[in-house]
């Protein structure tokens, strides 16, 4: 019997440290491509069109920065960054309020509402470009920040997602809350908030990341280069300096690092809200 348990043991951590090894190797993998962006970003054209790759910089330089800069990219990271973090607000709040009225209101017309919403997480980005185009002119915001931001606040998904947060609520603290004198709002803010902040979270990620990338969106909406964003003006510098790999890396780690910081500043909730997901499914 004891030889039993000791080898189970001995196999349960075998199979531990090849699980730590293969989660190792897939974090490198995963890394590296960063890791090499960023380093080449401070390499010369000498250096980075070398045969033998070099793996450091050994002379690091900012010539690849200085020349970024030359152009209007601290603009075009200040158009993302302020579209990106617009867009995950509006959104966070939009669908947070949306999802809780979906899930813990009962009002006529709710199932039909909801299967639109999920009927509009299936329809291509494309085929209502036409339609956004003619709002944004009617709306005075061709060309502005704005037109990227607001298509991007009605997220479909981010509502589905919240309904599913939001009916985790127990009904019963809701009522109570009622009972006490709160209003909706203050119910809202105060009770259910607090309750689905993991899955606000992960969220914000999501959106973040999702207007960050949405190069397609910004190509139609955003046509002066003053108003580009970092996604369009590193294309356009590839496109007018496509033998130039050190501006291109300098552009790309530029316009990584927000992304990573707000990964990291929403890691909690977002890993909180996987989690909750999970146990829910």
């Amino acid at each position: 019997m004891n030889n039993a348990k000791s080898k189970l043991s001995g196999t349960s951590a075998g199979y531990k440290w090849l699980s730590v090894v293969i989660l190792i190797l897939l974090a490198i993998f995963f890394i590296f491509p960063l890791y090499w962006i960023v380093t080449g970003s401070f390499k010369d054209a000498i250096t980075i069109n070398a045969r033998t790759p070099q793996w450091f910089p050994l002379s690091p330089t900012m010539e690849n920065y200085t020349k970024l800069f030359s152009n209007p990219a601290l603009r075009w990271l200040g158009n993302t960054v302020f579209m990106a973090v617009m867009a995950m607000f509006l959104t966070c709040l939009t669908a947070s309020l949306a999802g809780y009225a979906l899930a813990k209101k009962r009002f006529y017309g709710r199932g039909v509402l909801f299967t639109i919403i999920i009927c509009a997480m299936a329809l291509p980005k494309q085929v209502i470009v036409i339609p956004l185009l003619q709002e944004m002119n009617v709306l005075h915001l061709a060309d502005n920040i704005w037109a990227v931001i607001l298509p991007t606040v009605g997220w479909p998904f981010g509502v589905f997602l919240m309904k599913q947060f939001s009916e985790t609520i127990p009904t019963e603290i809701l009522e109570a809350a009622r009972v006490d004198g709160a209003g909706e709002l203050r119910t809202f803010f105060n009770v259910v908030f607090p309750m689905i902040k993991p899955g606000v979270g992960a969220l914000a990620i999501f959106t973040f990341v999702n207007s960050w990338n949405d190069y397609f969106l910004q190509l139609i909406m955003l046509t002066t280069r003053e108003n580009w964003t970092i996604s369009l003006g590193i294309a356009r510098l590839q496109g007018e300096m496509s033998s130039d790999f050190g501006l291109i890396m300098a552009g790309a780690t530029l316009a990584a690092i927000p992304i990573v910081a707000v990964f990291i500043a929403f890691q909690k909730y977002f890993t909180q809200g996987i989690a909750m997901g999970a146990v829910k499914g």
